[in-house]
């Protein structure tokens, strides 16, 4: 049976930070309302769902001196936490952080009832289309949102806006050994130099020669395509290839009569979506399969 569809939230936060309500200041004893408000900064909390771990302090402190002369000129997101007396952000961690440098009292904020599901993807949505993630920190937050609300790679594609190739190529760092993974947080590889190495016996010695000798993405694939594929990597990547899959698809949909999509996750598991149009579909596949209701 199709799969529940995902709320959207890949059209941006426009939709949410479109609020023309006057700002109004919040106080300790104020009841919690939504809409635009402005916030004690004592009041905000960061939020350990934000996929962004790194900020860099020299930004910061730009972005600190430009809120000292001109204010913040976008608010943050924020949702009421349980305790009903303060706030977690949602979106806008880096502005809250610079408000608190430059000394700010008060913060503009968008307040809205959200889950966390809504939060994780709005953190992510906000920090990729600013481009505001590491490739490490964008690859976890997206394997976050498949571990922790069983999305699909083509839900979080649709949800995201991005390609399901970009999310599996991002998914595959982290393969990589903690070392290499550091490097590409750190800048000193890029997410194309990752890529290369995926499927190599020794990423690490791989990642410090490419470093060291400052190679380019091309130079880095054939340095990688000479040194040759970790046995292990390659049996997994045998094991479940696209060509079987599609051949599963085309038997089951043969079958079936119906649209079959398979989404392997990992080499063990994955999730298998029967496209149905009406009920009698439904009915019919249920009575294929035995199931009677």
């Amino acid at each position: 049976m199709t799969a529940l569809p995902k709320k959207r939230l890949g059209r941006g936060l426009a939709a949410l930070i479109g609020d023309d309500t006057p700002i109004e200041t919040v106080t300790e004893q104020t009841e919690t309302l939504t809409g635009l408000r402005e916030l004690p900064i004592e009041l905000v909390k960061n939020n350990s769902l934000n996929p962004r771990k790194k900020f860099n302090e020299e930004e910061l402190a730009e972005l600190a001196k430009s809120i000292s002369e001109k204010g913040i000129l976008q608010p943050v997101v924020v949702r009421p936490i349980l305790d009903g007396e303060s706030y977690q952000i949602v979106a806008g961690e880096r502005r809250w952080r610079a408000a608190q440098l430059a000394g700010l009292h008060k913060i503009p904020a968008l307040v809205r009832e959200l889950n966390d599901q809504e939060v994780m993807e709005i953190a992510i949505i906000e920090n990729v289309q600013r481009a505001d993630l590491n490739p490490v920190e964008e690859a976890r937050g997206y394997q976050q949102l498949i571990d922790q609300f069983d999305y699909t790679q083509q839900q979080l594609a649709e949800s995201i806006g991005k390609s399901r190739s970009h999310i599996a190529n991002t998914l595959r760092l982290t393969a990589l050994p903690p070392q290499v993974l550091d490097a590409l947080q750190d800048g000193k590889l890029t997410a194309g130099h990752a890529r290369a190495l995926i499927a190599t016996a020794d990423p690490q010695s791989l990642a410090q020669k490419i470093i060291a000798l400052g190679l380019s993405v091309r130079q880095a694939e054939a340095l990688a395509r000479s040194s040759g594929t970790d046995p292990q990597k390659k049996k997994k990547a045998t094991e479940t290839p696209d060509s079987n899959i599609a051949a599963v698809e085309k038997m089951l949909a043969e079958a079936l009569g119906l649209r079959i999509s398979i989404e392997a996750k990992t080499a063990e598991r994955g999730v298998l979506l029967i496209n149905y149009k009406t009920l009698d579909q439904l009915e019919e596949v249920c009575s294929k399969l035995g199931v009677t209701f």
